[in-house]
């Protein structure tokens, strides 16, 4: 009997992975169909959401420290989605500019990983971070540099994650 659990358990990790799977990106949710509630059942809570004066929300579900994603849900004021995008990726990233808030940031990229965040004292510089795989399949990460002075992004650079290999450098897609 016990040899019998044991078999069933591989099937049992793979189906749990590929129902996983489906709800990482929310790829099976419908835009103009799908509702807040569907996308929260689907998805889970989001680390961050935002609502505006127009009632629309916006979620941020960042899969990380050591994925390449975060998806943003859009809602429409009369609770429907309207869109999941990925936001780690040279587009989103164009968007930061300097002078932006904190709060700017976080609604553009979502949150980056607390881990990664660092602070430098001699240049009163806060330095968030986020990894994610560029145009070429390379393993990348974003930093924005705040200046603490004026809480606003004075600069932005990605630079290659460091690895052993080259494999390792690789996205797994």
């Amino acid at each position: 009997m016990r040899y019998a659990r044991m078999k069933s358990l591989p099937a049992i990790v793979a189906t749990t992975l590929i129902a996983s799977c489906t709800t990482y990106s929310g790829a099976g949710l419908k835009p103009g169909e799908a509702r807040l509630e569907d996308v929260m059942h689907v998805m889970g809570q989001p680390a961050m959401r935002w609502q505006y004066a127009d009632n629309s929300i916006q979620l941020a579900y960042p899969r990380g420290p050591l994925g390449f994603h975060t998806y943003m849900a859009y809602i429409s004021p009369d609770g429907k989605l309207q869109r999941i995008e990925n936001v780690l990726e040279p587009k989103s990233f164009a968007l930061v500019r300097p002078g932006m808030t904190e709060s700017e940031v976080l609604r553009t990229l979502g949150p980056s990983y607390p881990g990664w965040t660092s602070y430098y004292m001699a240049r009163d510089e806060l330095v968030w971070e986020w990894r994610y795989c560029d145009d070429w399949n390379k393993v990348e990460r974003f930093h924005v540099l705040f200046d603490r002075s004026k809480m606003t992004v004075r600069s932005t650079m990605s630079l290659l994650e460091k690895c052993g290999s080259i494999e390792d450098c690789l996205c797994a897609r």
